[in-house]
């Protein structure tokens, strides 16, 4: 009867071992797993406002305000693809009013303007740029239109929803639906030139209003401070929380009792919320200047600060949003153009290398040969290593077989189960002893390491010390950051 239990125990754990684990809390669907491979992406705002020389328009410029000298899609797109962008959200019409394409929902558009002698459409120029160069396309439609007359009134939702299918009819599949939270204020409004205020909570809509949206465009994100796919990150610094969890619950903030777009948990939006009702990463969006419309006077961050950001947004599960700015010409200026390719040549070089990719790794704990420690080198992230069940702790030793300097380490939870990791730290083999260099809490889509100094070791070792259920592990990398 012993060896029948053993024999029976033995059964049984391998069986379980071959089994998927179950998910954990929320998980992502089908189109934020499209958005999270995307990682980094522009933002490209271009209206009257440009010609203006201002961040945001009163919605009372001229339509013949519009009118670039040197319009060009495939450079704005080119230099974007070089900074690593893979995805373009064009701002289709922002709180000014103006359309870029020639909507039948108002006369403030693109066709009253000189560009191409009132016969142009801007927002299919960049969305025929943006496809050509293999780029995901996206839009964003200010609710709030400081030109329309009925902004305000019980007419104006129906021109809202009606622009908005517009957009998504007509420029094909579209990687995110992009909402913010300016709701309403002083404007043009049709000549009344006054402040018009209006209840955020119920005017838009929104549930009605983002039907559309998932009818009409079901692989389309939708973002804004709650959601529904990507939440704000509560600044426009461009960088997550340390600890950044995946996961959110929309709270209205203190003294409302609705959360919307415009009010919504900002404080909680940096870091999230563990165990978070809904699986909803953070998007870090920030300009490449230092507003959001091109500005004579202002200047590109430097590369450095670009990669920095990179690590902070990316490399924190968040995505990285980057507001590009063309100027009067059309075109983005060459100091962007520079900025842009060296920030991507940065990042495309120091993660061109896996330091690990050759290393012996052994796990104290697997779940079985489905899930060995072999898929963290496979360059898959479909596939993972993972424990058993009822470990929900382990260490990876991993091996370089020789002496390698590095200074970044790279991290992917499997999310399609969930984030489960909430603790680990990461030590180096150092005379003869294992010496800590790092500890922290997160990791899920990614997480990038970048130690204070480069390291040089043989060996390392990740040690994750706390999850509720057993641990899954997609990727694992070591680099060295290339200057």
């Amino acid at each position: 009867m012993k060896w029948l239990t053993i024999i029976l125990l033995s059964i049984t754990i391998t069986v379980q071992a071959q089994t998927a684990p179950k998910p954990y809390g929320a998980i992502p669907s089908k189109r934020q797993l499209a958005w999270h491979d995307i990682e980094v992406y522009g933002l490209i705002h271009f209206t009257p406002t440009t010609f203006e020389n201002k961040e945001w328009g009163f919605g009372d410029a001229n339509p013949k305000t519009f009118n670039p000298t040197d319009f060009n899609a495939s450079q704005i797109i080119k230099a974007a693809k070089a900074g690593g962008l893979k995805g373009i959200i064009l701002v289709a019409k922002h709180h000014d009013g103006f359309a870029l394409w020639p909507t039948k929902t108002t006369t403030y558009n693109i066709t009253k303007s000189p560009f191409r002698d009132g016969k142009g459409d801007l927002v299919k120029e960049i969305e025929q740029a943006v496809r050509k160069n293999g780029l995901s396309f996206g839009v964003y439609c200010s609710p709030w239109d400081r030109n329309n007359a009925s902004y305000g009134t019980d007419k104006y939702l129906a021109i809202y929803q009606a622009q908005l299918r517009e957009l998504y009819s007509n420029y094909g599949s579209l990687f995110m639906s992009w909402h913010d939270g300016a709701n309403g204020g002083d404007g043009y409004y049709g000549g009344a030139k006054e402040k018009r205020s209006i209840d955020n909570t119920t005017y838009y809509d929104w549930k009605n209003t983002w039907a559309i949206t998932r009818k009409m465009q079901p692989m389309a994100n939708i973002f804004s401070d709650i959601g529904l796919d990507i939440r704000w990150v509560g600044n426009e610094d461009g960088h997550a929380a340390e600890t950044s969890w995946e996961t959110f619950t929309p709270l209205p903030p203190e003294g409302k009792n609705v959360a919307v777009p415009g009010q919504a948990n900002y404080p909680q939006s940096p870091m999230g919320i563990r165990n978070g009702k809904f699986w909803m990463p953070a998007e870090c969006d920030v300009p490449l200047r230092k507003g959001w419309f091109y500005h004579p006077t202002e200047k590109p961050k430097t590369p450095e600060m670009l990669f920095d950001l990179y690590l902070k947004s990316v490399g924190r599960g968040a995505g990285l949003d980057l507001g590009l700015a063309p100027d009067t010409r059309g075109r983005l200026h060459d100091d962007d153009v520079a900025a842009l390719k060296t920030f991507g040549d940065m990042v495309k070089h120091t993660f061109a290398n896996n330091l690990a990719q050759a290393a012996h790794v052994t796990a104290s704990n697997t779940r079985g040969n489905n899930y060995s420690v072999a898929k963290l080198l496979d360059r898959n992230r479909k596939s993972y290593w993972a424990t058993t069940d009822r470990v929900h702790t382990a260490s990876l030793e991993i091996d370089l077989k020789s002496a390698k300097t590095f200074d970044i380490i790279s991290l992917q939870e499997y999310i399609p189960l969930g984030q489960r990791i909430e603790e680990y730290n990461v030590e180096v083999f150092e005379n003869n002893s294992w010496k800590k260099i790092y500890d922290s809490t997160s990791i899920g889509a990614k997480r990038l390491i970048k130690l204070e100094t480069p390291v040089t070791s043989s060996k390392l070792r990740l040690n994750i010390t706390k999850s509720p259920v057993c641990i899954t592990l997609s990727e694992l990398g070591i680099y060295k950051k290339t200057e």
